[in-house]
């Protein structure tokens, strides 16, 4: 479980945070810095192993930590005891050896092979920002509609139902009931294609396939007449 702790080098040295620490063994961070600190005032020479440093928390807050070397972590959690502290302290033993091992094999090898393991390492790291933009696409295609795409699509609806009757100004159109008609079954007929019961439920990937729904939208014969009905009760009237 080395790939849990995170080894980084800093001067020419391998160092892990104090936060961390205090993590991993299940210690306040105020208590294992107070530990630090009095280390430091008791013996000047320890400051090699332990490098203040600090950090931002998620406020934009800047706190105090320590970089502490593998020497510095032996003296630190030397005082540890219990069963979950000597897994730790092994987990911790294994991911430094792994560290510096790897850390040899880069300076022995030669300035193509170091090209090449960066050039190796770059690449990993755009396949993963590539992976994590993909996942973050797919999460916005899978997500509902915002109301403000529902309220696109019944502004598209009422466009749609009012030229399918012919206009404002017809008798189709201003009759309540059959206006009510086309509005309701270019609503049903989106839903029933997408297999929804309101328009929430539809996916923002979809909008631009309910939106040529609606584009394509016919009156079915039976609306139809009706429509063709009301409305030439104007030529016979005149």
């Amino acid at each position: 479980m080395d790939e849990l702790i995170k080894i980084t080098e800093k001067e020419g040295q391998l160092v892990v945070t104090s936060r961390q620490i205090a993590e991993d063994f299940e210690k306040r961070h105020a208590d294992v810095i107070e530990k630090i600190e009095e280390f430091i005032k008791t013996e000047n020479s320890v400051m090699t192993m332990f490098i203040e440093s600090s950090y931002k928390a998620g406020t934009g807050k800047s706190y105090k930590e320590y970089l502490i070397t593998r020497d510095g972590f032996s003296l630190l959690v030397m005082g540890f005891t219990g069963a979950k502290a000597l897994q730790w302290k092994l987990k911790y033993i294994e991911a430094f050896n792994k560290m510096e091992t790897k850390l040899k094999e880069i300076k022995e090898l030669s300035p193509m092979e170091l090209m090449e393991l960066q050039f190796k390492a770059l690449k990993e790291q755009k396949e993963k920002i590539v992976q994590v933009e993909n996942k973050v696409d797919k999460l916005e295609e899978d997500m509902p509609l915002f109301q403000i795409d529902c309220k696109e699509i019944q502004a598209l609806v009422r466009k749609k139902g009012t030229e399918a009757l012919g206009g404002y100004r017809s008798l189709a159109y201003n009759d309540n009931s059959l206006r009510g008609k086309v509005y309701s079954d270019i609503q049903h007929q989106i839903k029933r294609e997408f297999g929804v019961s309101r328009y929430e439920a539809i996916k923002r990937s979809q909008l631009e396939k309910a939106i040529e729904i609606i584009s394509n939208y016919r009156v079915p014969l039976v609306l139809e007449d009706e429509i063709i009905l009301l409305n030439n009760q104007i030529q016979l009237i005149n």
